[in-house]
């Protein structure tokens, strides 16, 4: 059985290339992006196991914290058509990728979707951040990307970002609270209710949502719960296969994928290793972790 890792990141380089001409020595400001595996698809393929894949998508380098609409549209058409091409190239090790979207040009966005997402052979769905500019992935001006991967079927990969405004962001906490809060955001928003085809593929084991549960049951009531079930999580949590446990009780075994954050986590390659130990760790039925680590993707896929 193929371990499909759903959750994997890259630095395609010729975007990276005009990321620079844009901001010389732009990594400087992220320095955990000067990572070799990031850019160098040679070295990527090689850290990975015997019969495993990985799905693609781009670290958070987004156009349009830099540049102005036109250009940042520009640049993702590239980036996207960039990581097509390597995963045609490579398709033996990553099967599919995953597009960004030019978040300061919402009518680019869906445009890009249109032409580089519907009836690709490479990309499958879009990676979005719990902020954008400044502004929760909730606001207004951008339901209608939600609206147009719900009406096509393709999932939304959602990954955190920092809040900005906030003096005490740190990767071990902030991270899980700020996608926590974009999961509240969306059920708020009533999303699933509104477009019944929305597919969210959630970071980080669904955050701090499994921990909570009955929170959300007493404070927000059942219809919200049934909302929150609606998530696809992953298991990149660096282990811990009890946590992993309670992800699984809420979620639903069939709403779990495999999912690492590779390379990032645990130098030098990433921490497939412990993750998939922990997923083996855990008590559930043969047939749950196969679902986890292979069958729940192609089913997404279906």
């Amino acid at each position: 059985m193929t371990v499909i890792d759903v959750f994997a990141h890259s630095l395609a380089p010729e975007f990276l290339a005009q990321m620079n001409t844009i901001r010389p020595h732009i990594l400087d400001d992220f320095p955990y992006m000067k990572n070799d595996l990031l850019t160098d698809v040679g070295k990527h393929r090689a850290s990975l196991p015997a019969d495993h894949q990985q799905i693609l998508s781009a670290v958070n380098l987004n156009p349009e914290d830099f540049v102005g609409p036109e250009q940042a549209a520009e640049l993702c058409r590239s980036a996207n058509a960039e990581l097509a091409a390597m995963v045609r190239d490579n398709r033996d090790v990553f099967p599919a990728g995953v597009a960004m979207l030019p978040m300061n040009n919402v009518p680019a966005a869906l445009k890009l979707i249109d032409e580089q997402v519907v009836g690709s052979d490479a990309l499958v769905g879009v990676q979005l951040f719990t902020q954008a500019l400044g502004q929760p992935i909730t606001a207004a001006v951008y339901e209608p990307i939600f609206a147009k991967l719900a009406a096509i079927g393709a999932p939304i990969w959602l990954h955190p970002v920092f809040d900005a405004r906030k003096p005490d962001n740190n990767l071990t906490f902030s991270w899980e609270y700020e996608l926590t809060q974009a999961m509240y955001g969306i059920v708020a928003a009533k999303y699933f209710r509104k477009y019944p085809g929305l597919k969210v593929i959630v970071h980080h084991a669904g955050a701090m949502v499994p921990y909570f549960s009955q929170r959300i049951t007493y404070i927000q009531g059942p219809a919200d719960v049934a909302d929150f079930q609606k998530f696809y999580v992953d298991t990149a949590i660096l282990g811990n296969p009890k946590a992993l446990e309670l992800a699984v009780d809420f979620f639903g075994s069939d709403h779990v994928l495999f999912g690492t954050d590779s390379p990032f986590g645990i130098p030098p390659v990433g921490p497939t290793r412990v993750i998939e130990e922990a997923v083996n760790a855990m008590a559930i039925t043969t047939q749950q972790r196969q679902g986890i680590l292979h069958d729940n993707w192609q089913a997404l896929m279906a």
